[in-house]
């Protein structure tokens, strides 16, 4: 073999490893059985709700106040989040964005899994396009602030891979244990502060496997009836 074709070789070896080694690196440390993925791509461009026009939904709130969202279910029960701006101003302003929206109605918890969480809001297909990724506001990905962790109750927000992919779907920890290895990965934005009876009773809903073995998705659909920002008479 000529010492040119040697180098040439040599080179291309070389950038395959270099390739392999990207890859590697750029997987979701999470992202084992308890990943917390959502089905769609991660995100090509980012929404930043302080950048988009007309009155945000956030700026309609005092500051230091905590908005209170409602959601009541199909079958009746109901739960009340509350939101903590001062850890995930963004996070919370897409959140009352999507709930302000409608966007909740007729959503469903999708995945539900003992000890773990509860993860609910995934788009409908047709919606999948219209979609929109937002900055992730955890330490992990330089947003220090965010120290809010992952116990019972907390809400926080699923993507995929990438840390800017989170868009509409969140979840619900079910217990301080199960859940403490998100802290600083995810971004947490608000916590069940009535009505986790009604969370704890998606567990009672017949579920099958899923592809990481799992019990996670439910055989009859726990349909969000509504979802809407209420009066907190706290603040």
């Amino acid at each position: 073999m000529k010492k040119t074709s040697f180098k040439v070789l040599c080179a291309l070896i070389a950038l395959a490893l270099a390739l392999m080694c990207f890859a590697s690196c750029g997987k979701d440390e999470n992202s084992g059985d308890n990943g917390l993925t959502i089905n769609v791509t991660d995100a090509q461009t980012v929404y930043n709700p302080q950048s988009s026009s007309g009155e945000s939904e956030m700026s309609k709130i005092p500051e230091g106040a905590h908005p209170q969202v409602l959601f009541t279910m199909e079958n009746g029960g109901t739960f009340t989040i509350e939101l903590y701006p001062e850890y995930a101003p963004q996070t919370c302003e897409n959140f009352l964005n999507l709930v302000n929206s409608g966007f909740y109605s007729g959503k469903t918890f999708h995945r539900v899994i003992k000890d773990f969480m509860a993860q609910g809001g995934m788009p409908d297909e047709s919606e999948f396009g219209s979609v929109k990724n937002i900055y992730g506001e955890f330490r992990a990905n330089g947003f220090e602030q965010n120290t809010l962790k992952h116990t019972r109750g907390v809400v926080s927000m699923a993507r995929a891979t990438s840390p800017n992919s989170a868009s509409t779907q969140f979840f619900i920890c079910y217990s301080d244990a199960g859940c403490a290895h998100l802290d600083g990965y995810y971004a947490a934005f608000g916590k069940v502060i009535d009505g986790m009876e009604t969370v704890d009773a998606f567990l009672d809903v017949e579920r099958t496997m899923d592809a990481n073995g799992s019990l996670s998705a439910p055989v009859t659909p726990i349909v969000i009836a509504s979802a809407k920002q209420i009066e907190n008479a706290n603040d």
